[in-house]
């Protein structure tokens, strides 16, 4: 249950940011089908985040150290552009137009689905 409440979490987080900037957009008709994309592309950043994230954090751990963080927004946005690409080779609606958008829609992302995490109970 506390892993469809995070996909969820995810989705609505990446609804903000589809409201908020032009460049992030979901291409359909329908409302059923506008959140039925949403959270297929919820669960494609989801696995993203944690097959592929780890693997670039741990390649630019130095990086990420020198920067005191801040190229983690840049992974951010790199795995929010990935996920755009995922979506488009299955032949998902989602697209981010390019880094600065994604860059943006990451951090919207992340505060969002903080937020959200803030109401969701844990597992344990």
């Amino acid at each position: 249950m506390i892993f469809i409440l995070r996909i969820l979490a995810a989705a609505v987080a990446l609804w903000v940011a589809t409201q908020l900037l032009p460049g992030i957009t979901v291409d359909t008709n329908t409302t059923a089908k506008y959140w039925g994309t949403l959270v297929v592309v919820a669960l494609i950043f989801g696995l993203i985040n944690a097959i592929v994230k780890p693997i670039v954090k741990m390649l630019g751990c130095a990086v990420i150290v020198l920067t005191l963080g801040l190229f983690l927004l840049v992974i951010n946005a790199a795995m929010l552009l990935l996920t755009s690409w995922i979506a488009g080779q299955l032949d998902v609606p989602f697209h981010v137009d390019g880094f600065v958008t994604a860059l943006i829609g990451s951090i919207i992302i992340s505060v969002v689905t903080w937020l959200l995490s803030l109401v969701i109970p844990d597992g344990d």
